[in-house]
């Protein structure tokens, strides 16, 4: 070798060295993952599916945390009630929302740390007077919740979830179509030797929502008698729901009624490294910042742990985090302790935990590919969301971030940064502009996903488990 190509080599070493100093290597983020993790993140993610089947609802997801939480050794929050360090405790919010805590070893006065996460989920919802009869079909009239693509939502098999409140006050529970012998219920939708004239309208207006009805029968009642009268096939339906639950048509006025996909949370892949399933977002999130809580013993710093109603709408309502609910529970912890809640809230610490959109090569028109997160890259943080020009964000501080990388790197979580999409392509917003509102250092950390808002999302096991030592990590920190 000649002194000039000694020379190159050393030089192109050199060069090697710094660049693996100095860039970001994003590359080598999805192989980092130890052994030992992809095999806990196995493990954690079959009772993740298992959770994602019995919690369809915000109220299935609130009764779900609840047993967990009880068999945990929390209880039920009393106001004016002094809390000392190691205590557990939950307060439910109309049954749709719950603030889970575990008093820390500090006082109220350092701050407490809050993990927030929605656990309502776009969906089909029963209009108040839903229930009429055409052409001979019994069919519901519905009024779409939520940000979605309307044509998903035809030819899917639904299930029926929610309450109702009869006349005289009793609650009737709904679950219908998760059983193996449930019948399923559909919207329709227009065979393509037909829709010369569907095809014609604008993509969001391919299905109507006014078409999103869902048909639930078309058998006529029968007395035995030749009869004229009409509206049978409705007559029927209502006969078999009063003789199954009791009710009459006029209870569907003070009802809450769901139609969400039939189908089970299940592996997706030749590799099983991914998760199918519907309202992911935000309940892979919610799921991982309940198990932390739980398996949060005796913290420094108090932990507040808030599952919220309504994010999908804005967060409005006294069951969505731009009502009082969480300031108020924690008001009533700092004023048995003498402690002023505008103390508490400047020193606390909050993570919005929520989804992110993953980096999809079949759509990379509307991604940046530097600032999108990856499947399998692990827990994504976002410092901040909203729209256009930053509309509707938190946007956290520099100082915050380098805490929440610091935190995370010391507890070995495997992270990345994100954004929702190209600038002024799309945007959305999360629960994070309403506690940071609080004054309350507040950053955006979830989990990427595909396919954000559709019947079947997906998500990766390893960004699952990843997201969960995360929060793990923040509500253990000082």
């Amino acid at each position: 070798m000649s002194g000039k190509e000694n020379k190159n080599n050393i030089e192109n070493v050199k060069i090697k060295e710094l660049k693996e100093k100095l860039f970001l290597n994003r590359e080598n983020l999805g192989h980092s993952m130890p052994t030992g993790d992809i095999r806990k993140a196995v493990k954690f993610c079959e009772k993740y599916k298992k959770f994602l089947d019995l919690s369809k609802t915000e109220r299935e997801v609130v009764d779900y945390a609840v047993t967990i939480l009880r068999r945990e050794g929390f209880t039920e929050f009393r106001e004016g009630k002094r809390y000392t360090t190691g205590d557990k405790l939950f307060y439910l919010n109309r049954g749709k929302a719950l603030v889970a805590a575990i008093i820390g070893k500090e006082g109220l006065d350092k701050g407490v740390n809050i993990l927030a996460s929605h656990i309502d989920s776009p969906r089909i919802d029963l209009k108040q007077n839903p229930l009429y009869e055409d052409a001979e079909l019994a069919l519901f009239k519905t009024h779409y919740y939520g940000g979605i693509k309307k044509y998903q939502w035809t030819t899917v098999p639904l299930a029926l979830h929610g309450v109702i409140v009869k006349a005289d006050g009793t609650i009737v529970k709904v679950n219908i179509g998760e059983s193996e012998d449930d019948p399923v219920f559909v919207i329709t939708d227009l065979l393509p030797h037909l829709a010369q004239q569907q095809y014609k309208r604008p993509s969001a207006d391919l299905v109507k929502g006014e078409e999103l009805n869902l048909l639930i029968g078309s058998m006529p009642f029968r007395s035995g008698e030749r009869t004229k009268e009409s509206d049978l096939v409705k007559l029927n339906i209502m006969n078999v729901l009063f003789e199954k639950y009791g009710i009459v048509e006029s209870d569907f006025r003070s009802a809450e009624l769901e139609a969400v996909p039939a189908f089970k949370a299940t592996d997706v892949g030749f590799d099983r490294s991914l998760i199918g399933a519907y309202g992911q977002d935000d309940r892979v999130c919610a799921y991982t910042t309940l198990m932390a809580t739980v398996a949060c013993r005796i913290p420094t710093r108090t932990v507040v742990t808030v599952l919220a109603d309504k994010e999908e709408v804005g967060s409005d309502g006294n069951t969505g985090l731009n009502s009082q609910f969480l300031e108020h529970f924690i008001e009533a912890l700092a004023e048995v302790k003498s402690v002023p809640l505008r103390t508490v809230l400047l020193n606390s610490r909050c993570i919005s935990a929520d989804v992110s959109a993953a980096f999809d090569p079949t759509f990379a028109n509307v991604l940046e590919k530097m600032n999108a997160p990856y499947l399998n890259h692990g827990a994504v943080l976002m410092k901040y969301t909203g729209s256009r020009g930053k509309s509707g964000t938190n946007d956290a501080s520099a100082e915050y971030v380098g805490y929440i990388r610091s935190l995370f790197d010391e507890n070995n979580v495997s992270w990345q940064t994100g954004m929702l999409g190209k600038v002024d392509t799309g945007g959305g917003g999360t629960v994070a502009k309403f506690i940071s509102a609080l004054n309350v250092d507040t950053i955006d950390v979830g989990v990427p996903m595909l396919s954000m808002h559709s019947p079947f999302e997906i998500t990766a096991k390893k960004d699952i488990y990843m997201a969960y030592k995360a929060f793990t990590a923040f509500a253990n920190s000082k």
